[in-house]
């Protein structure tokens, strides 16, 4: 049977995947789809192809569709109102926590090294504050040693895409590459969509089955790395105390509106 609810499960995927600092891994969790969707990267490639075929592909048009509708507006929203949209997905991530911790039964089965685990998955993502940047212009003409650059710019986006807490985005930031994709995707540039999506596609095919040979084997410590990156994601896109109170109160609505979310979409999602 075809999951057509993976539909609206990837339009929010999508929607998070063009803000740098948000994962869509992390959004995965929220929905509570992320064991399910490594499991359908990996399995895609098997004889059972069809069957996860009904799960990915309803689930990819959800995210290219958000991409591209969304991207803009996600853009002018961090534009005008960087702090309060930053809110929004700071309390999105804080409100999935508590159902992380439950599906990783934490309180019966972390020991001290999960622990040590979830501080340097946290520490790794909190590091990565330090090396934002404002890369603003887009590549105007593009040599083979750019479409080099965002093959594998996708390629390592998406690898670190499929892990909660780390954000495609912001890893395309770092590289110097971020504008060149959005605006490529915008002015719906064929060769920059096809060459980054290559690398995209190779990027999840590979990185998932990292992570399914690291659930399937090393659950809990993998749950562990999994929290600590989540947890990492906050310092990442803590935005600051808004300086004026007009601002402050705008953006405890929209924390309180993203806790809500994270709320509704586990009472939806979550069966256990």
């Amino acid at each position: 049977m075809w999951e057509w609810r993976n539909i609206y499960r990837g339009l929010l995927m999508g929607a998070s995947d063009v803000v740098p600092g948000v994962s869509g891994g992390t959004i995965a969790v929220v929905l509570g789809i992320y064991d399910r969707l490594i499991e359908a990267i990996n399995g895609f490639f098997s004889k059972e192809w069809k069957k996860h075929l009904k799960f990915l592909l309803p689930l990819g048009l959800g995210i290219v569709t958000s991409i591209a509708l969304l991207a803009s507006v996600i853009e002018w929203l961090f534009e005008h109102y960087p702090g309060p949209t930053q809110f929004f997905f700071l309390g999105l991530i804080i409100g999935v926590l508590p159902y992380l911790t439950h599906k990783a039964d934490m309180k019966n089965k972390f020991q001290a090294k999960h622990y040590i685990l979830l501080l340097i998955g946290a520490a790794v993502v909190a590091s990565m504050a330090i090396f934002q940047t404002s890369e603003t212009t887009a590549m105007e003409e593009i040599t083979l040693s750019g479409y080099l650059l965002l093959f594998f710019s996708g390629w390592i986006a998406s690898s670190a895409m499929i892990l909660p807490g780390i954000s495609g985005s912001f890893i395309l930031l770092i590289i110097g590459v971020y504008t060149t994709v959005t605006s490529g995707i915008s002015d719906f540039r064929i060769d920059i969509i096809a060459v980054v999506g290559l690398g995209i596609l190779l990027g999840l095919v590979s990185m998932s089955k990292i992570v399914k040979f690291f659930l399937e084997n090393y659950t809990s410590g993998t749950f562990a790395v999994i929290i600590g990156l989540v947890i990492g994601s906050v310092f990442v896109i803590f935005p600051g105390v808004p300086e004026s109170t007009g601002l402050l109160i705008v953006s405890i609505v929209t924390f309180l509106a993203g806790l809500l979310a994270a709320w509704l979409l586990g009472r939806v999602e979550y069966k256990d």
